[in-house]
């Protein structure tokens, strides 16, 4: 079984690529991010046409999340139980279902925008509360996996230059602490393998020539319990398609599963 996680930026910018990667890379499920698309304009007949489902949580703007899947969705969940909301809304970043034998969360998580910005404080508690959404599902026996956009670099190697991040948001010890607090509810981070490079970045900026340059972050992320792990057998970013023009400014990643 084949599972994937990818923020595309807007899906009906991305939808052309979107397809055809389906399409190419032959996955089953897909865990998408930043649909920036109202759940009643989201593209299911386009999907369904290659024998996928989709169930959306999505309400327009920058946010909304999906699971897509060829193998079935069922015992789906949106949102968040607790979910602290910012600025008096809840937005929509979290979406769980289940898939065949593997269930999953796609998540998007809160970017932070600046230490001493609310956001910061809500991107907290929003893993807080996410921790707490997961918890049953990660000790159960079938896989399970959280994936999506963390907005979090787990480690130092996984920024181009820590130094270039310094003050700024994505590598504080607040935030990776948060990443730690989410592993002890039993999930592990699945790491990549880098198809180009030593460092399996996901995210390149669009600015400044950071892709050509390879100035990147490792900031989407796979975190299973120890059923969906022991089932891995190979996880890889496919930096090909953060390639040419019209690309998200992430890239996917691809996890194999023996299930």
């Amino acid at each position: 079984m084949r599972i994937a996680t990818w923020n595309v930026n807007s899906i009906t910018a991305r939808l052309p690529r979107l397809l055809a990667w389906l399409e190419s890379s032959n996955t089953d499920v897909l865990c998408l991010q930043e649909a920036k698309i109202a759940e009643d304009g989201f593209p299911f007949e386009a999907l369904r046409e290659q024998g996928y489902e989709a169930a959306v949580h999505a309400t327009g703007r920058w946010n909304g999340v999906a699971v897509i899947s060829r193998t079935g969705i069922e015992d789906v969940v949106k949102g968040l139980p607790g979910d602290p909301g910012y600025d008096g809304s809840v937005e929509p970043r979290a979406i769980s279902a289940t898939c065949g034998p593997v269930r999953v969360w796609s998540v998007y998580v809160p970017n932070g925008r600046e230490v001493d910005h609310p956001h910061y404080a809500y991107k907290l508690q929003w893993f807080e509360a996410l921790k707490a959404a997961v918890a049953g599902d990660a000790a159960g026996g079938r896989p399970f996996a959280v994936m999506g956009d963390y907005n979090v670099a787990p480690t130092d190697d996984d920024v181009y230059d820590v130094a270039a991040f310094e003050g700024l948001t994505h590598v504080t010890p607040a935030e990776r602490a948060a990443l730690a607090s989410l592993r002890e509810a039993g999930l592990s981070d699945v790491v990549p393998r880098p198809l180009k490079y030593d460092h399996p970045f996901t995210y390149w900026d669009y600015r400044q020539l950071c892709f050509p340059k390879n100035r990147g972050m490792r900031i989407d992320l796979v975190y299973g319990n120890e059923p969906f792990a022991k089932a891995v057998k190979d996880a890889y970013v496919d930096r090909e398609e953060r390639k040419g023009k019209g690309a998200s400014d992430h890239a996917p990643v691809v996890v194999d599963l023996d299930v």
